[in-house]
């Protein structure tokens, strides 16, 4: 393996993550405790509840090891759905949820309703070209600090960008079986 990558696996989606990077011949390592993330170049935070990823991260003292390891570049991080949420600097209308805030992103918990009100979509991708994006209860960048490259979009909505080494995404890719944009994040990420 040419870096090891791991999966947030404290709630949500991981498995399905785990799957789209055996797909592309990545064994992914479950990340449950601060130990775990010893050896990492990746992290995926998959989609689930933001409220609940988060406190659980603060909890086992995931949350300070990715914060520093970030800031000091050694670890790329991609958050999908609650994961992105998570990873964002303010979430609108919950100043108190627990988060990591290593992205300039102001994000909207829920932005386009509730979960019967869930939907596919095909996005434009730069770099990419056409991507079917999952929406279930997805979240949505409301506004975006200096350094934050929109990927895609969703109108005029962006539902996809990266900072750096972090990309966030408002959609569920890991439940599609293209594999390009976990491919991108390897590449991101140099694993």
């Amino acid at each position: 393996m040419r870096g090891v990558v791991g999966v947030l696996a404290l709630q949500g989606d991981f498995r399905e993550h785990k799957e789209a990077l055996k797909r592309l011949g990545i064994e992914a390592k479950e990340v449950r405790k601060k130990e775990h993330l010893e050896g990492l170049k990746a992290l995926i935070v998959p989609g689930g509840e933001s409220t609940t990823i988060g406190k659980l991260a603060r909890e086992y003292g995931i949350e300070d090891e990715v914060r520093k390891r970030v800031e000091e570049g050694s670890l790329a991080l991609f958050g999908t759905c609650a994961g992105a949420i998570w990873l964002a600097k303010e979430i609108v209308g919950y100043p108190e949820q627990p988060r990591l805030g290593v992205l300039e992103a102001w994000v909207e918990r829920n932005a386009f309703g509730r979960q019967v009100e869930s939907f596919e979509e095909d996005l434009e991708v730069e770099g990419l070209g056409s991507f079917h994006g999952v929406f279930i209860r997805a979240p949505v960048f409301r506004r975006l600090g200096e350094g934050v490259e929109v990927l895609a979009r969703l109108g005029d909505l962006p539902v996809l960008v990266r900072q750096g080494k972090v990309l966030a995404s408002s959609f569920h890719p890991e439940l599609t079986e293209d594999p390009r944009l976990h491919r991108y994040f390897l590449e991101l990420a140099g694993v």
